[in-house]
């Protein structure tokens, strides 16, 4: 027996325990697919969550509203508010995590590092920190917003002080008092300024460039909503699906309709307005682009935080850092105790680090740097076969919940297994041709779209300035589109027998007892 043959194997293995990871699984579940593992890179005592375990920086909260920020197969009708704060949605997370007995399935301490297709086998070697494993289907649920970008500053290394990124927050550092500089004017930054502007002697915001802010319709909901929504789910599901609507209706000035977006763009201009009297900060805080360009941001407390007398707004760009402070393009030096960057995270290059290696000794990551993040719906590539991507290419959002795209994703990816299952086949791959035309048409879309003519730039785009980040246009579309696996747009190959032994005998237990992997045979092997 060989060394490979002697690894764990599963059916499925999924990398990560955030919404895509915890998601994905319950879809599988669903579906009657029980052998699955998840990997997950922390402890077990620091639990499942993902973006939303890790960020914890003080304000952290969501700005898409608590109940479409949510599971529809697992509603919360308990959120205390109409935008959720971290605390609650991690919580939430473990909840739907404990109740559904995922923690058993869960290798915790297991950093994911890459994975190699194996075309003998047909099966993935999945590389990990704890040892190697082997699946059959390997599903990336990862995410967008994992790994942090702290922005090379020259001279960064002299700094006497302390650092970190927001994503990072050390909460043993006492900013009480101190001089704080932060880097970067993104979501994570409108979100905890506010919060430490109060305790620190004096912050100094260095902004690039200046977002688009709106008011925050945030607000308490009551004992007697959350008790409805708790004895008639059915309410619950009507007041998502009215959130869900409005939400949904603001993708058309996204796509083709900037004229119906001026209104917004005049409330964010009064909000500055009324917290702010200095004519000449207004100026600096007032985006030169069209609203949409870059993501919206909502925020009562973040311009209110930037007119206090302790807080300076610097827009000249920054120079160098030196041993005790920030030296901005006019030369002045901004003395500084602790520099925290809020400058987000590697979104088009998040995979670079990863080594994932197809069909032919190919690279997901040297695919994507001939081509660009080419995939069909952000979730397959070809010449990656069996692998799956949650939140892939293209697949965000900037005007609704990434949540309800994950879902779409996760019923999506558990078909296509089922789909392979019943037809007795190793696997499938996307045709090229159909990955050539869905990205052509995604990328058609986008061109007309807020996006590309906004006048911005964003990370939303790559290095080649070509947006993979945004899906352009309803989610509604989104959800048609994927609804049903079609099987014509993959090339099933191999069958079910081809596996060794131990794959091919495999069963894993289910609620109905033994549950065999394998199908009969319906199409001819490839």
């Amino acid at each position: 027996m060989s060394r490979s043959d002697q690894l764990e194997f599963h059916e499925v293995l999924i990398v990560g325990t955030g919404f895509s990871g915890i998601g994905q699984a319950l879809a599988l579940r669903r579906a009657g697919i029980h052998d699955l593992v998840l990997v997950e890179k922390t402890p077990a005592e620091r639990g499942v969550g993902g973006t939303w375990r890790d960020n914890s920086y003080p304000g952290c909260a969501c700005d898409i509203p608590s109940h479409m920020y949510s599971l529809s197969t697992d509603p919360n009708p308990d959120w205390s508010r109409s935008y959720s704060p971290q605390p609650e949605i991690r919580a939430y997370l473990e909840k739907v995590a404990r109740d559904h007995r995922l923690h058993e399935d869960v290798r915790w301490s297991t950093e994911f590092l890459g994975a190699t297709w194996d075309e003998e086998t047909r099966t993935w070697t999945v590389h990990t920190s704890a040892g190697d494993q082997r699946c059959r289907f390997l599903v990336s649920g990862v995410g967008a917003l994992h790994l942090p970008s702290i922005a090379d500053l020259p001279g960064a290394e002299r700094f006497r002080g302390e650092t970190f990124h927001s994503a990072q927050w050390r909460h043993d550092v006492d900013l009480r008092g101190k001089r704080v500089v932060v880097v970067g004017t993104g979501a994570s930054a409108i979100q905890f300024v506010p919060q430490i502007a109060p305790l620190v002697g004096q912050l100094t915001l260095f902004q690039r460039t200046p977002a688009w802010v709106l008011p925050k319709g945030d607000h308490p909901i009551g004992q007697w909503r959350r008790r409805l929504f708790a004895k008639a789910p059915a309410v619950q599901r009507a007041y998502r699906g009215a959130v869900y609507a409005a939400l949904e209706s603001r993708a058309i000035g996204f796509m083709s309709r900037p004229e119906l977006l001026r209104p917004a763009e005049w409330l964010a201009r009064k909000h500055i307005e009324a917290s702010i009297s200095d004519p000449e900060l207004i100026d600096r805080l007032t985006p030169r682009y069209s609203l949409g360009c870059k993501r919206v941001l909502v925020s009562n407390d973040y311009y209110p935080a930037l007119a206090r007398p302790n807080v300076d707004v610097v827009s000249s760009g920054i120079r160098e850092v030196t041993e005790t402070g920030v030296v901005d393009h006019d030369g002045v030096e901004h003395p500084a105790d602790v520099i925290i960057h809020g400058t987000g995270f590697h979104v088009t290059d998040a995979f670079d680090g990863l080594t994932i290696t197809g069909r032919a000794g190919r690279t997901l990551r040297g695919s994507w740097r001939e081509h660009g993040m080419r995939t069909h719906y952000g979730m397959t590539v070809t010449d990656f076969p069996n692998l799956f991507l949650l939140l892939g290419p293209n697949t965000g959002l900037g005007h609704n919940s990434v949540v309800f795209m994950i879902e779409c994703q996760a019923r999506y990816v558990a078909q296509a297994i089922t789909a392979v299952h019943e037809a007795g086949c190793s696997g499938l791959d996307v045709r090229s041709s159909v990955l050539t035309r869905s990205d052509a048409a995604v990328q058609h879309r986008l061109r007309k779209g807020i996006w590309t003519r906004g006048g911005c730039t964003s990370w939303y785009l790559d290095s080649s300035g070509v947006n993979r980040t945004i899906w352009p246009g309803f989610t509604l579309r989104y959800w048609a589109e994927t609804r049903r696996f079609r099987a014509d747009d993959f090339e099933f190959f191999g069958r079910s027998a081809d596996f060794s032994p131990d794959f091919r005998t495999r069963a894993v237990d289910g609620p109905d007892g033994r549950v065999a992997v394998n199908a009969p045979a319906r199409v001819p092997a490839g």
